[in-house]
C-alpha cells in the first residue's frame, strides 16, 4: 500500500498525526486545573514533533546524498531505502553529518514551538534562551553520536 509513496510520505502517515492531535488535545481539553498535565504533554508533544524532524531529515539525507546507511538498517527493511556498502570511518562521518543536520533543524523548530506554547517568557532574553537550548540538546547529542559511532566501528551495527 505504501510502496509508491515517497519516503516523505510514508514517514508522516505513520507518525506526525498523532504526534500533532495528542497536543491538540490537551492544548484544548485540559482546563486550568490541570495545567501541569497540559505543560507536560505539549512539551511532550514537541519532542516528539522534534524528533520526528530529526528522524526523518536524518532518513532522507542518509538515503538520498550521504549514503550512509547499511543492509541491516531498519528503515532499509520497511520503507525500502537503498542501502550502500562503504567503509565503517565512511559511514560513521556520514551519520554524523546527517545527525548534525537533523539536530540544528529539530532543535530550531523544538526551540520555537516551546518558545510559542511552553515556556514562560521574560526570564531570559531570547537569544540566552536559545543558547541555553542548544546547549543542553548539544550535550545530550554529542554523548549520543558518541556511542552511536563507538556501535559502528566496534560492534559492525
Amino acid at each position: 500500500m505504501f510502496e509508491n509513496l515517497p519516503l516523505w510520505a510514508r514517514v508522516s502517515a505513520a507518525f506526525f498525526p498523532l504526534a500533532a492531535c495528542v497536543g491538540l488535545l490537551a492544548t484544548v481539553l485540559l482546563c486550568e486545573r490541570y495545567a501541569w498535565f497540559a505543560q507536560l504533554v505539549k512539551y511532550g508533544t514537541n519532542g516528539v514533533i522534534a524528533t520526528y524532524v530529526q528522524t526523518v531529515t536524518f532518513y532522507l539525507l542518509a538515503s538520498t546524498c550521504l549514503l550512509c546507511l547499511g543492509p541491516d538498517d531498519v528503515a532499509v527493511k520497511f520503507l525500502g531505502l537503498s542501502a550502500v556498502e562503504v567503509s565503517d570511518g565512511v559511514r560513521a562521518f556520514r551519520f554524523a553529518v546527517a545527525t548534525s543536520v537533523g539536530f540544528v533543524l529539530a532543535n530550531v523548530v523544538c526551540w520555537l514551538m516551546n518558545r510559542w506554547c511552553v515556556f514562560k517568557p521574560g526570564k531570559f532574553r531570547w537569544y540566552v534562551e536559545l543558547g541555553m537550548f542548544f546547549g543542553a540538546s548539544t550535550v545530550a547529542t554529542v554523548v549520543a553520536l558518541g556511542l552511536s559511532s563507538a556501535l559502528i566501528h566496534w560492534a559492525g551495527l
